[in-house]
């Protein structure tokens, strides 16, 4: 029998290794303290020693789990070493079919934060940054024929905000958050493209295709509409429609006091000290699985970690528009007393259940915005020694049978297509992908009658995006045939997929389709016409000119569909406003916002996406790796001051304000100081950084914004503009600033 003891302020919990047959061993985690809502049940698939600090899962065709191990991260207080290659990939496997994984073998190792996969194209998507890569799985189960296929995927930064997700949409595109780009592969070729930057950690899709995702302090944000419609036009930059805040309410409800990073300011949290709303939000997931009762399906549901909870949602869709609401006012869905859960990622499972990956960790929070708060009580409660951990729990609903799942890579291609019908999004997405990337042409005649099919309008648009993605079997007349029948949804994606058949031949066609669909007063309906009828006014103004008009007229005030309008209007010229402007209402919104874009145009002033190549680095992470390569030889990692050598950061009444701070990080400090009520005089200055030409103002601002976070209960930024103005500041005889010095100074600065 084997134990693994918890810190004493978890109380203890026994891992048992009760099975008799030593090759089949399953640690068995106590779930005391775990509340799950009623009706559903919380079972352990996985834990340690088979994994550690898992970030995101996926499932192969055998039903094995793919787990991504981010062990580097945060594995004491200073955060060190996770630049070593500690991380991996692993398959979980459950041998003896019991439900609970059993062995672990190790798929690629020696990565370095290793922070998002999924199983694609036959192979595996995986990054570590900064490169993202695809690896093709021989039948031993090992990598092979790896391909660079973003070497710019995550670059330096904090592992909270780099990109990770990897969401395969039913349009045949994988989307990230943290990123603006989004990738495919064609004939053995791989695609960049760019896209709306959206979230932080985490994404997820609904039925239709629409994406969601949140960040720390939001925690679900989403897009109206499907991806890319709003950003055609390289000149725009929307406002509305993409990365929408859908829940206005960021309350919590924890079962205890857990501690998080700004607990110290006023009204984080209660007079229970119960935080109050998300600080640490992540890992959205639209549950499609089709076997919780009606009432869950395409809820939301989304990690929140620091309360040691999962947040439910539930969503209300208007065709233009999406609204969230908290499921209760007073609870949270899964809730716990256990500090050291996790929850970072959720994912629907092949048979219909919710699994939540635990990264099970005591400290969440990168060092580079850890506050001396957090320091403190993470070292009492010894949450810095919950490091070797790591969970997977399934979320069930009792008495409900779970599917039985298929072998996807074993079924023939006509049954792929019956398994778009699936009640489980996650069957009918692996489904579609198969057929996609196996380019099943000999089942286009079953995919033509499915899209047809109006009793499942679901497996419409899943057998339309399907066509679209093997390149044959769609046509102009099939598309014009499904939009008369179909309901709003599935109209959604034929609008979109019409746009590959703008010509002067269907013109005619295609504007009494367009007319038709305009008297059927639907929001949504409106919002994708808005987006297709600049290209086909393209072709013949005449037609489209006037259904344009009437979208402004009855959306006269609406932003959202002025900017779909204009994102279809990619082809800008003053031609186009003076023609519209026969018929268009004069000083409209539209007008308005057209004659912008037109400046916009004239200026080269892109959308940022189609200029940015990749994620910048964040300031406070850039500033701690100049602190310990510069300044923590003295001052120490931790900030506390070496003896005799340099006084303490943390609790230094002389690193705010920033001015003062800058002054002396530039032209350094020499003489006697006191710090917290202690007097240090060393017998040595500490030198100013001015000289130092490899420094830039950017760097300093960057190292001031690191030190007032790390080691002050007040963070605080200093623009790179204003340390260049004080720069010229120099002391009287040119050399470091006494402190009285340099307090005469401030004082003449600030009058």
């Amino acid at each position: 029998m084997k134990y693994f003891k918890y810190p004493v302020f978890l109380g203890t919990l026994l891992i048992l290794l009760t099975n008799c047959n030593t090759s089949y061993d399953e640690p068995r985690i106590s779930l005391k303290g775990y509340e799950v809502e009623s009706g559903f049940e919380l079972d352990v698939i996985a834990s340690e020693p088979l994994l550690k600090a898992p970030v995101q899962i996926d499932f192969d065709s055998k039903g094995r789990i793919w787990v991504a191990e981010m062990s580097g991260f945060m594995q004491d207080i200073a955060g060190t070493d996770e630049d070593l290659p500690s991380g991996a990939i692993k398959i979980l496997e459950d041998k003896d079919e019991d439900g609970v994984m059993d062995h672990a073998k190790i798929f690629i190792d020696s990565l370095v934060m290793p922070r998002a996969l999924t199983l694609v194209y036959g192979g595996l998507l995986y990054a570590e940054p900064p490169n993202l890569y695809f690896v093709e799985i021989d039948k031993n189960d090992r990598p092979q024929n790896r391909v660079l296929v973003d070497s710019l995927y995550a670059l330096e930064g904090n592992p909270e905000h780099q990109p990770n997700g990897l969401e395969l949409n039913i349009d045949n595109w994988i989307y990230n958050a943290g990123s603006h780009f989004r990738y495919q592969r064609k004939n053995g070729n791989w695609i960049k493209e760019p896209t709306t930057h959206r979230g932080q950690w985490g994404m997820s899709h609904d039925n239709l295709g629409r994406l969601y995702y949140n960040n720390n302090s939001t925690q679900l944000l989403g897009d109206y509409i499907l991806p890319n419609r709003m950003i055609r036009n390289e000149f725009l930059q929307p406002q509305k429609g993409v990365n929408q805040k859908l829940s206005k309410d960021q309350r919590v409800y924890p079962l205890h006091a857990a501690k998080v990073n700004r607990g110290y300011v006023e009204g984080v949290l209660d007079k229970d000290s119960l935080l109050l709303e998300v600080t640490a939000a992540c890992g959205p997931l639209v549950y499609r699985g089709g076997v919780f009762s009606e009432e869950y399906e395409q809820n939301v549901f989304v990690c929140i970690p620091e309360i040691n909870a999962v947040k439910r949602n539930i969503l209300t869709f208007y065709g233009d528009s999406i609204t969230g609401q908290q499921a209760w006012h007073d609870k949270e869905f899964l809730a716990s007393t256990d500090e050291g859960f996790r929850p970072v990622n959720l994912s629907t499972s092949p048979d219909g259940s919710m699994y939540v990956i635990d990264m099970h960790r005591g400290i969440i929070q990168h060092h580079a915005f850890l506050s001396p708060y957090l320091k403190k009580l993470s070292k009492q409660m010894q949450l810095d020694t919950l490091i070797n951990f790591g969970r997977i729990l399934r979320v069930g609903k009792k008495s409900i049978e779970k599917f039985s799942v298929p072998d996807l890579d074993k079924v023939s291609s006509n049954e792929l297509v019956e398994l778009l019908k699936h009640k489980n999004g996650y069957i009918r997405d692996q489904a579609q992908h198969r057929l996609v990337y196996k380019e099943e042409v000999s089942v286009v005649t079953e995919l033509q009658q499915l899209a047809q099919n109006i009793e499942y309008p679901i497996a419409q648009m899943h057998a339309l995006n399907t066509l679209n993605g093997i390149g044959t079997g769609l046509s102009f007349d099939l598309l014009l045939n499904i939009a008369e029948k179909s309901n709003v949804d599935v109209i959604c994606h034929v609008l979109v997929l019409l746009e590959d058949y703008v010509t002067i031949e269907n013109k005619e066609k295609a504007r009494q389709l367009f007319r038709n669909l305009i008297k059927k007063e639907s929001n949504g309906v409106d919002l994708y016409l808005a987006t297709v009828l600049g290209k086909w006014s393209i072709v013949s103004k005449d037609d489209f000119n006037p259904i344009i008009k009437r979208l402004v007229e009855r959306h006269e005030n609406s932003q959202l569909i002025t900017e779909a309008l204009l994102s279809g209007m990619s082809l800008l010229n003053e031609d186009v406003l003076t023609d519209l402007n026969k018929t268009i209402i004069e000083d409209s919104l539209f007008q308005e916002q057209f004659s912008k874009n037109i400046k916009r145009k004239e200026e080269n002033k892109k959308n940022s996406i189609y200029v940015s190549m990749g994620a910048n680095e964040d300031s406070r992470t850039k500033g701690a790796k100049l602190y310990r390569k510069i300044c923590a030889a003295c001052h120490l990692v931790n900030g506390t001051g070496a003896e005799e050598l340099a006084p303490p950061l943390v609790g230094s009444e002389h690193i705010l304000p920033p001015e003062k701070l800058t002054m002396i990080i530039l032209h350094g400090l020499k003489g006697p100081i006191e710090v917290a009520g202690k007097i240090y005089n060393l017998n040595h200055a500490m030198p100013g950084l001015n000289t130092n030409e490899s420094l830039s103002d950017k760097d300093i601002s960057s190292i001031i914004s690191y030190v007032t976070n790390a080691f002050s209960k007040n963070p605080s930024g200093f623009s790179p503009e204003k340390v260049k103005e004080l720069r010229e500041l120099k002391s009287k005889n040119g050399s470091e600033y006494t402190l009285e010095e340099l307090e005469e100074k401030l004082d003449s600065l600030s009058k």
